[in-house]
């Protein structure tokens, strides 16, 4: 009995495999494992709509929007016309639209005669017509010539004609007839003692306003006034001239005036006279005033 027990346990010990040993159980057989987890999938997360975008920023190197531009002011021009007052030429001035043919604008408005402020002043025209029908080498040929009345009457036209047109850069002398080309020295002796040539009739001015112009008188010496609405004097000063007694110079002199609101007002230029210290020679201005001070 004993002898068969052995054989069996040799038996089942040849069946197992190398290494294992026998179970706990018996004939119960091996324990049960337990089977490998499931795997699961995880489901996809619901789609995201993205955020909107905020509006874009206007480019900081963009300029300013466009503008308008102003419509353009016409061009003008202001021309010289010399008239003439007590058997002298005197000057003032005229703004008209520009041209390109300017000599023979001064020419139309000379012709055709000062305005009624200007007339209020003595100013008159000799001159009936003329047209420049050629500039060159500083010589313009004006057609038809001055002429007609006396040697007087003639010579004062012939003057308006030169100091107006000699006015212009490419003018130096004017040839109005067959003879040769005259200048402004040819009639120097039409013009007054004291000419002014700013400011012009009926000029609006501020304070202080620049008085401007040519004299021959007593060493060179000219005294200016501006008067106020009731011709009372609201300033006087005095200056010299370029040039003294038996020469013409030039004057510039500023003059400060107060008044208390705008007026009609002249500016008067003269002499004082070496023998009675009287004005002589005197030269009224109708201008504007106005109550402001220029800086």
């Amino acid at each position: 009995m004993r002898r068969h027990t052995a054989v069996a346990a040799l038996l089942a010990a040849a069946v197992l495999p190398a290494g294992c040993a026998a179970p706990r159980s018996g004939s119960l057989g091996p324990a049960p494992t337990a089977p490998p987890p499931a795997t699961t999938v995880a489901p996809a997360p619901p789609p995201t709509t993205a955020p909107p975008r905020p509006p874009a920023e206007p480019s900081r190197s963009a300029g300013p929007a466009p503008t308008t531009a102003a419509p353009a002011r016409p061009r003008t021009v202001t021309v010289e016309l010399w008239y003439v007052r007590d058997g002298r030429i005197t000057p003032t001035r005229r703004t008209r639209p520009a041209t390109v043919a300017t000599s023979r604008l001064a020419l139309t408005e000379l012709a055709a005669g000062p305005t009624p402020v200007e007339a209020a002043t003595g100013l008159t025209t000799l001159l009936a017509g003329g047209e420049v029908t050629g500039i060159a080498d500083g010589v313009a040929t004006v057609a038809p010539a001055p002429a007609g009345g006396d040697a007087v009457g003639r010579r004062l036209r012939e003057a308006q004609v030169v100091y107006t047109l000699t006015q212009f850069p490419t003018v130096r002398r004017v040839r109005l007839s067959a003879d040769p080309p005259v200048g402004r020295s040819d009639y120097a002796d039409l013009l007054p003692p004291i000419v002014v040539t700013g400011p012009t009739i009926g000029e609006r001015v501020t304070s202080p306003v620049t008085v401007t112009g040519t004299a021959e008188v007593f060493e060179a010496t000219v005294t200016v006034r501006v008067l106020d609405a009731a011709g009372h004097a609201v300033a006087t000063t005095f200056t010299t001239a370029t040039c003294g007694t038996g020469c013409r110079g030039d004057y510039r002199v500023a003059v400060t005036y107060r008044v208390p609101r705008e007026q009609a007002g002249a500016i008067e230029v003269y002499e004082v006279s070496a023998d009675d210290g009287t004005r002589t020679h005197v030269v009224t201005v109708p201008v504007t005033l106005t109550s402001t001070l220029r800086r």
